[in-house]
């Protein structure tokens, strides 16, 4: 039987998927590693921790599966997006990468807006936060002139993966399109931006595309792990991207909703660039010249997970949940806004904070965990109201994924806020898929991601909206709306 593998690169794990020419996942496997906070704000991993814990994943595999030793045709990768890997001339590591989450860099951003101005998303198709690479590689040149000066090569997460599988340094669109480095629509490292910032051209990895073959898997790891065979490795994608096409996202009228620690509203762009003036994320898809927008709730489910964690500890997550239903929609009057960590979309806030508003005397704790789920499916609502406000976007369907998928009830209130059919997976495994499905195309198991959809993706329950529902919570939402505005001036002027 032949195999291909995909392995997801994320925050706090890697997990890997073994699936079966047909699409039937025969194996899967985890390994954990650690984040590092050296300081407030400072969010870095160890590189060669990734490397160990791929290696531990695919051990894990080749137990359980004896036979795929001599039969894994192809392995991808799905990754974190916009973390900094620095490599020496040698190939090695200079530091610790600085991730996605790391938040030290708002001088540096601010520094990209005063400079580029609005230039920087009619060429990137995103504004200059945070989480980018830019701002990190900023950071590096002005904290770090040493390590700068002994800088080579930069990479990402997964390429960084992919290169010591390999040896051979590649990068591709959809992971560089979250660097704010890439003109999306020439599909080139933007030399404006490498101007502007005195950036040398030798920093940049060569871009391919998401299916491209990088090589094979070097004979010494494949003999460390147990490989007998020319293993050949395919390129890879963002995380985002690669969850996309692991739940089928392949057309324009379908998106996605992700509820995670934090939360995604994704949807599938095509080939036309629409540029949402910096308002959503526009990134390069898997898919070759197409693209994908999504929105950020930066606490999603880390709102629900504060709310357990402050007021009901003891409780597991099914119990929390179980009064929900008993609470009707608008949760009489109760309101959340899930700033508790600032806001990504569509506010893009550092400052701004979270709130309860209208709290009263006969509210329970079913009700406030009623209005956290609201307050996150209403913040993730905000962008795909972008999407419509500016590309005049519809859905036919919204795929669930993440924990805002595993609660009946949630995703009933999703359909309802959302009002649209709210479709489940019956074996979701996210970004692993997408890399996995990355490896078939790039094997030449199927022409396009469409066809290796149909084998690769199945789909579950689906939830329709229910009309009276939808008005009530159009009138929530109107509310909803108004509590940035109005908290905004007071987040900002808090006594800390």
């Amino acid at each position: 039987m032949s195999y291909v593998l995909g392995l997801d690169l994320g925050t706090s794990s890697l997990k890997g998927i073994l699936v079966s020419r047909k699409g039937r996942i025969v194996a899967e496997a985890s390994s954990e590693y650690p984040v590092f906070n050296p300081a407030l704000g400072f969010s870095e991993q160890n590189p060669e921790d990734w490397v160990k814990a791929a290696k531990n994943v695919i051990r894990q595999i080749l137990i359980i599966v004896p036979d795929a030793k001599k039969n894994i045709e192809g392995i991808s990768f799905s990754g974190q997006m916009h973390s900094l890997v620095l490599l020496d001339g040698r190939g090695k590591p200079l530091r610790k990468a600085i991730l996605w989450n790391d938040v030290r860099t708002t001088l540096q951003c601010a520094k990209i807006d005063k400079i580029l101005k609005s230039d920087i998303f009619k060429i990137t198709g995103n504004r200059a936060l945070q989480g980018f690479t830019l701002p990190k590689i900023l950071w590096v040149m002005e904290n770090e002139p040493d390590i700068w000066a002994e800088s080579r090569v930069f990479m990402l997460p997964k390429d960084y993966l992919g290169f010591y599988f390999t040896g051979n340094k590649y990068m591709e669109f959809s992971d560089a399109a979250g660097t704010l480095m890439l003109d999306i629509a020439k599909k080139e490292w933007s030399s404006a931006v490498a101007k502007a910032f005195n950036i040398p051209e030798y920093i940049y990895p060569k871009l391919i595309d998401s299916i491209a073959k990088t090589g094979v898997i070097r004979k010494e790891v494949a003999a460390e792990l147990g490989i007998e065979n020319d293993v050949s490795v395919y390129a890879g994608g963002a995380d985002n991207a690669c969850a996309a096409a692991g739940a089928g996202i392949l057309q324009e009228k379908t998106g996605m909703c992700s509820i995670g620690t934090s939360g995604v509203f994704l949807a599938y762009e095509g080939k036309e660039i629409k540029y949402y003036k910096g308002k959503l994320h526009f990134f390069n898809h898997i898919i070759k010249d197409n693209y994908y927008s999504m929105g950020v709730t930066l606490a999603a489910g880390s709102s629900l997970s504060w709310l357990k964690n402050t007021f009901a500890k003891n409780a597991d997550f099914d119990g929390l949940l179980e009064e929900i239903n008993k609470i009707p929609p608008g949760s009489e009057g109760l309101l959340f806004s899930p700033y508790i960590t600032g806001e990504r979309t569509p506010y893009a806030d550092a400052e701004i904070r979270g709130s309860f508003i209208g709290i009263d005397i006969k509210h329970t704790l079913g009700h406030f965990t009623r209005a956290v789920m609201e307050g996150i499916v209403f913040s993730l609502k905000d962008s795909m109201g972008l999407m419509n406000r500016y590309a005049d976007k519809k859905f036919e369907r919204v795929i669930s994924v993440g924990g805002g998928a595993k609660n009946k009830d949630w995703l009933q209130m999703q359909a309802d806020i959302f009002n649209s059919k709210i479709t489940t997976l019956r074996n979701e495994q996210g970004p692993s898929l997408g890399a996995a499905m990355i490896a078939a195309v790039g094997i030449g198991w199927y022409k396009t991601f469409e066809d290796c959809a149909e084998d690769f993706v199945s789909y579950g329950k689906i939830y329709e909206p229910d009309i009276a529902r939808v008005k009530k919570y159009e009138k929530v939402y109107e509310l909803y709306d108004k509590i940035y505005y109005s908290t905004q001036e007071i987040c900002k002027n808090r006594i800390l």
